[in-house]
């Protein structure tokens, strides 16, 4: 059994064979999505997505980490 996050299923990718484009692709459609300053009803929500999105992106863009 694995521990730690998901990452794939953090920035919503369905293969672990993902290109590099296509993390990166996630990650930029998340990022936007879910930036802090995006809405300010949902800051502290979307603080802490945002933040776990770019700690999957952080390991998955390396592929020593994958």
């Amino acid at each position: 059994m694995k521990n730690g996050p998901d990452y794939y299923q953090i920035l919503e990718i369905k293969s672990v064979n993902a290109s590099h484009e296509d993390v990166t692709r996630e990650f930029r459609r998340l990022a936007l999505k879910y930036h802090p300053l995006k809405s300010k009803d949902k800051i502290a929500e979307n603080m802490l997505k945002f933040s776990k999105i770019c700690e999957a992106y952080d390991v998955l863009s390396k592929p020593e980490l994958k």
